[in-house]
């Protein structure tokens, strides 16, 4: 599918229809089909004269059929009825992040290095066009797997794919990636030297942040690409990146300046270059997570020229 979707419920539509199903409701109502009914063949309708509909509501009865109760009398399973302290207006309750830690046991044993590119290319095919979730019905046009070394020390993660990155099948290509780049570099690193990869492999529409059932439906390729890549240190870009991979919503100012734990990786947050590019301000603040990870690394920046 090309282009954005007009609307986001279409792509729901879109996705239940390929789940194969297809009738929820008819006239607005839920459908609630009686054992004891035979559908009516409408061409078999006798005509209504206008007489007939002048004083009453009810539908004629095709010939042949005998007359149905009505409805009070029908036999039908009750809905059940909600607890009393239940209000119908509250707002669901969103699904609670798990942590990557629970999500799989870690594996036994590490990929070896010189198969990594094939193991990382095997998650590729297994995602294949992949239509697991609302995001393949809603105008992406390239699924972006990962990008970089796969015996990299270093793992960028960040949110999900945005318009340059759904072009080209690659992330952090854009704007955003090109600080990412800048950023990289002032470690003293090159980019081919990383692994970049996001939440989402999708773009969501708009740049929208991912829905949890994306999220969630996506996590199981990162979690497989993070056991291949097996990197020292992760680094987190952004709140939606920290809040999948460790399981916890925070804001950034709790979770940033410490290490946490991420599929035997340490995690560090930051801020997500998009963020910076509308807040340049932050960049010494990132610049300080940063150093953070290149003194566990053990790198140095550059010289200056």
């Amino acid at each position: 599918m090309q282009g954005e979707a007009s609307h986001p419920l279409h792509a729901w539509v879109d996705y239940f229809r390929d789940l194969g199903i297809h009738d929820f409701y008819r006239n607005g109502e839920p459908m609630a089909v009686l054992a004891d009914e035979a559908p009516v063949v409408l061409s078999e309708m006798p005509a209504a004269s206008p007489a007939s509909l002048s004083t009453t509501n009810q539908i004629p009865v095709a010939p042949n059929q005998p007359e149905r109760p009505a409805l009070a009398d029908r036999t039908a399973t009750p809905l059940p009825t909600p607890p009393a302290n239940s209000s119908p207006t509250a707002e669901p309750v969103p699904p609670t992040p798990i942590s990557f830690n629970k999500l799989a046991p870690l594996p036994a044993a590490s990929v070896p290095a010189q198969d990594r590119a094939a193991a990382l290319q095997s998650i590729s095919d297994d995602i294949g066009d992949c239509t697991r979730c609302p995001l393949a019905y809603a105008g992406r046009r390239k699924i972006v797997f990962g990008d970089g070394s796969p015996n990299a020390r270093l793992m960028f993660v960040g949110e999900g794919p945005g318009a340059d990155e759904d072009a080209q099948g690659l992330p952090f290509v854009g704007k955003a990636g090109q600080l990412l780049n800048n950023m990289i570099a002032a470690m003293g690193l090159a980019r081919a030297d990383v692994y970049i990869a996001n939440i989402v492999k999708c773009r969501p529409p708009n740049n929208r942040v991912p829905e949890p059932v994306e999220a969630n439906t996506c996590s199981q390729f990162l979690v497989r690409q993070i056991d291949v890549v097996r990197p020292e240190v992760i680094v987190a870009l952004g709140s939606t990146a920290a809040t999948y991979l460790l399981g916890v919503k925070q804001s950034l100012s709790g979770l940033r300046g410490r290490w946490h734990t991420c599929r035997g990786a340490k995690l560090a947050v930051t801020y997500h270059p998009a963020f910076l590019l509308r807040d340049p301000r932050q960049k010494v603040e990132a610049w300080k997570d940063l150093q953070m990870v290149m003194a566990e690394l053990g790198l140095k920046p550059p010289p200056r020229s």
